[in-house]
């Protein structure tokens, strides 16, 4: 059985696989991170591999801990990848990224997908129907920018995210809302249409955590994939199982 672990930039998501099929998902805090290891490695005594994704640092004693159980690998970029990287900086691709790429392509092959993650930052990336990959755009997420917008100034106000009455806010609560809410909505619609101008064949996913407040409100056809990243680091895990 495999254990993957994506050490992202404000929580840590981990996963129990058999093969291809996902037994078991687990979210967790960083402080809290050792301790859920503890309960997966427990509960599952099945795991002989695991594989590590960070973007962020982590306890390295991590590491220790699951190499009395498993076989442990740092995912970074000598591992071999179920795409063709056409990135023209493609060491300074994000580990994140690479694992939605690879995900895209186990899942949907021979398609040209655009992948979005609606995360801490809101990226998106291309594979083509070569499993090619091209690269894409980062831009702040939802928190994030609900976060600047009141640290940024003196006097407006931090909210969380909620779904704007109107385009027209009429307090300024409202207008917030409305602003940031419906200019990330306008982002993603116009980025969509830009590629789908390109590559007419287009399959759109989303994933992240912030996947399902942002689709119930869009107005173009898009499918909302929960675990993707995940099952990347899988597929890659599967793709070096000899390494």
């Amino acid at each position: 059985m495999n254990l993957v672990l994506d050490i992202g930039n404000s929580t840590v998501k981990m996963a129990v696989f058999k093969g291809d099929y996902l037994v078991e998902s687990f979210n967790s805090t960083a402080d809290q991170l050792e301790h859920s290891v503890d309960r997966i490695l427990e509960k599952h005594q099945s795991i002989n591999r695991a594989l590590i994704a960070a973007v962020s640092d982590f306890n390295l004693g991590i590491i220790e801990k699951l190499s009395a159980q498993c076989v442990v690998q740092k995912l970074d970029h000598t591992f071999n990848f179920p795409f063709k990287n056409l990135y023209k900086t493609p060491k300074s691709l994000g580990l994140d990224r690479v694992a939605l790429a690879s995900g895209a392509v186990n899942q949907y092959p021979k398609t040209n997908v655009l992948i979005i993650d609606a995360g801490t930052c809101m990226t998106f990336d291309f594979v083509d129907v070569k499993s090619q990959y091209w690269g894409g755009a980062i831009s702040p997420g939802l928190r994030m920018r609900y976060q600047a917008i009141s640290s940024q100034t003196s006097r407006l106000p931090h909210l969380s995210p909620e779904v704007p009455r109107s385009v027209m806010g009429e307090t300024t609560k409202d207008s917030i809302h409305s602003g940031i809410v419906h200019g990330m909505l306008q982002e993603i619609e116009g980025t969509v249409g830009v590629y789908r101008n390109k590559f007419p064949e287009l399959t759109v996913v989303m994933t992240g955590g912030d996947r399902d407040f942002l689709c119930k409100q869009l107005k173009i056809s898009i499918f909302a994939v929960s675990n993707l990243l995940l099952e990347g680091l899988n597929h890659i895990l599967e793709l070096n199982s000899e390494k």
